[in-house]
C-alpha cells in the first residue's frame, strides 16, 4: 500500500489525479476501522493531515464554508451559537477523542445511510464543494447521496469544503441509540424552522438507503403552524407530521433495530422535536432543547 502524504491542497488534489484509486485519511475514524477489520485494502491513502486549508472556516457568498477536515469539537466550540443543528449531531458523535479527529468531509466521504452530520446538513441546504485539477464545483446535500456508502464524488475529486447557512431560527437534532454517544445510529431526524418565510426542512437518517427530506412533512408544518399566535401545538397535528415522517422512511431490519422500531421511533422524534424547536420559537431562542 502506497502512503501519500501532500503539504497543500494543490499538491493533494495532483496526487488524486495521478493516484484515482487513493483512499483520502484525515481523521481515520471511518477509513481505519475499515483496515483494521480487513474490510478493504486500497492501493494506497492519501494522507490530508498537512492540509491546513482543509481546516478551516469562514464566510462565502453570506454562508458559512467548513473545511472538510474541521474536527466536529472545533464546529461545536467555534460554530455551535450559528449552526445549532449540525452541532447537536456533532456532540452525539462518538467520544471526545473521536470529536477531536472526526469531520463532516469524513462523514460525507464515507456515505453512511447513518452518518450524524447528514441530517442536519440536508435541514441546512447544505452545498458539498468538491475540488480536483480541473476546478471545483458545488452539489446540493440533496444530491450528493447516491446510495448505500455511495456519493456523488467523482474518482479524481476530493471533499474540500460544505457550504451552508447561519441558522434563521430555532434548531434541533436527536438521534436513537443503545446510548447517546459512541454509538451508530438506530435512526436521526433534523429539524430546523425558517420563521420568517414560514418554512420548516426535515431530514432523517438510517431509515433508507440514503439520508432524507420530507417535503410531505415539510408542506403539512408551513401550511398549519400557528406562526403568528405562537400558541402551544395541539396533539392531532404534532402526531400527523410525525405519521409523515413515518411514511417517508425506507427502513430495514438489521442488528440495530427493526425497520417497524424505526419507523415508530422517528414518529416519536419528529413530534420532540417539533415541539422543542416550536418552544424555543414561542421564546424567541434557539438553545437546544435535546442536550
Amino acid at each position: 500500500m502506497d502512503f501519500l502524504r501532500p503539504g497543500t491542497l494543490a499538491e493533494a488534489l495532483t496526487m488524486k489525479a495521478e493516484h484515482p484509486e487513493a483512499v483520502p485519511i484525515a481523521g481515520g475514524t471511518d477509513v481505519m476501522v475499515e483496515l483494521n477489520f480487513d474490510r478493504a485494502r486500497p492501493e494506497a491513502l492519501l494522507d490530508l493531515n498537512r492540509v491546513t486549508e482543509l481546516t478551516e472556516h469562514g464566510t462565502a457568498g453570506g454562508r458559512l464554508r467548513i473545511g472538510a477536515s474541521m474536527p466536529y469539537s472545533r464546529i461545536i466550540g467555534e460554530l455551535g451559537e450559528q449552526l445549532p443543528g449540525l452541532a447537536m449531531a456533532a456532540r452525539t458523535v462518538g467520544s471526545p477523542q473521536i470529536r477531536n479527529r472526526g469531520s463532516v468531509g469524513g462523514n460525507l466521504g464515507a456515505a453512511s445511510p447513518a452518518g450524524d452530520s447528514h441530517p442536519a446538513l440536508l435541514t441546512t441546504d447544505a452545498e458539498i464543494e468538491l475540488a480536483s485539477v480541473r476546478g471545483t464545483r458545488m452539489v446540493p446535500a440533496r444530491e450528493f447521496y447516491l446510495g448505500v456508502k455511495r456519493n456523488a464524488l467523482e474518482p479524481d475529486e476530493l471533499i474540500t469544503a460544505v457550504h451552508l447557512p447561519p441558522a434563521e431560527g430555532p434548531q434541533q437534532f436527536c438521534k436513537v441509540g443503545t446510548r447517546n454517544a459512541m454509538v451508530i445510529a438506530v435512526c436521526a431526524l433534523s429539524l430546523a424552522m425558517r420563521p420568517a418565510h414560514r418554512e420548516v426542512a426535515v431530514a432523517f437518517g438510517s431509515a433508507a438507503p440514503t439520508p432524507r427530506r420530507v417535503p410531505d412533512a415539510e408542506r403539512f408544518l408551513a401550511e398549519n403552524l400557528p406562526w403568528d399566535s405562537r400558541t402551544p401545538l395541539p396533539e392531532t397535528l404534532t402526531r400527523r407530521f410525525g405519521e409523515l415522517v413515518a411514511q417517508a422512511t425506507q427502513p430495514i431490519d438489521d442488528t440495530r433495530g427493526s425497520a417497524a422500531y424505526r419507523r415508530h421511533a422517528l414518529a416519536v422524534l419528529a413530534r420532540r422535536t417539533l415541539g422543542w424547536a416550536w418552544a424555543d420559537h414561542r421564546e424567541g431562542g434557539q438553545e437546544c432543547a435535546c442536550g
